[in-house]
């Protein structure tokens, strides 16, 4: 089996066939053709936190595996990462342990690919500026990502932490084409933006609809087992893209509460989803249809995206001789 660190695992990305790897798996996951049971987790109450399972295979892409991912929200105050994991890589033929990748890794990369790929399909052509709310690993990658899709001239940094905003912008510097500058206030910087990234882990809305754009693209992969970080107005007001229209509703550790709670508000109801990314990357649904419109990209994360992922990772690492053997 093959073993990779953080920083291999890092180094053999390559984003955009990451974001068309995504697309694919995304186009399966709406047809039917992948096997991926429901993400399952055992909880810990004391401390706070989560250990989940996400297994499944992508025939489409020849591809197998499954990650183990954990949630503890105290970690920070350790010098911890909240989310913590590991992806297993599975041969489909007979089922041998192939890879062992890091999963902090995959999970920031790849849910900043479905962000990118999602605003490539919906965002306004003529958008030029960009805006991340939070400052921490997904933000990053976000950035990196986002940049990809369109000629972005700016690109906003807001978080509850300036300092924070401030440090990412500064470390951002010669990464992207973008301009990249630190804002302190969240209302300002989703002004006039034409795509708005939430990337946090509060458990109270970080933006409000009032402070959208018209023809604003917003994407949320925040994951919070209490809140969430969408407001209801923007989710009444939006087009609204899921991964999985059967997940999305589902309860934790599955769905979101971002859409779970404006439905129990009755503020809408499950066919307020306007379609699954695979249904728009495919083609058998419409994405925008007006330049006027807000569209909503609700990210939960789903396994065949780590899959997709560890596929084009396993592969590289193979072709470039990066990792360490290990031998049972």
């Amino acid at each position: 089996m093959l073993l990779l660190t953080a920083d291999e695992t890092a180094s053999l990305i390559d984003r955009d066939k990451l974001r068309e790897a995504f697309g694919v798996a995304m186009v399966e996951v709406s047809a039917g053709r992948v096997s991926m049971p429901p993400r399952i987790a055992a909880v810990n109450q004391d401390p706070s936190g989560f250990m989940a399972v996400m297994p499944a295979y992508v025939p489409a892409l020849d591809a197998m595996a499954t990650k183990i991912v954990t949630v503890f929200d105290g970690n920070h105050a350790l010098g911890l990462a909240s989310h913590q994991g590991a992806v297993i890589v599975i041969d489909p033929a007979n089922g041998s342990m192939l890879a062992m990748l890091d999963g902090d890794v995959i999970t920031a990369e790849r849910t900043a690919a479905g962000s990118a790929l999602s605003a490539e399909l919906l965002a306004r052509p003529d958008t030029d500026t960009a805006t991340i709310v939070g400052s921490g690993v997904q933000a990053k990658s976000h950035a990196l990502h986002l940049d990809r899709v369109r000629p972005l001239t700016e690109m906003r940094i807001t978080a509850r932490n300036l300092a924070k905003a401030e440090a990412l912008a500064e470390s951002l510097d010669g990464e992207v084409d973008a301009n990249v500058v630190a804002v302190e206030s969240t209302e300002a910087a989703c002004h006039g933006a034409g795509i708005v990234a939430l990337a946090t882990h509060a458990s109270q809305p970080v933006i409000d609809r009032s402070w959208l754009s018209p023809g604003t693209h917003v994407t949320s992969v925040g994951f919070n087992d209490v809140g969430r970080e969408v407001d209801t107005a923007t989710v009444v007001d939006s087009l609204l893209i899921v991964e999985d229209r059967g997940g999305a509703f589902a309860g934790h550790p599955v769905g979101s509460h971002d859409l779970a709670i404006p439905l129990a508000e009755g503020a809408i109801t499950t066919e307020h989803v306007h379609a699954e990314i695979g249904e728009i990357v495919a083609g058998s649904i419409d994405g925008r249809t007006d330049a006027e419109q807000i569209t909503l990209y609700k990210s939960c994360g789903v396994a065949a995206q780590d899959v997709a992922a560890a596929k084009l990772i396993y592969e590289a690492a193979v072709a470039a001789g990066v990792g360490v053997t290990f031998v049972r």
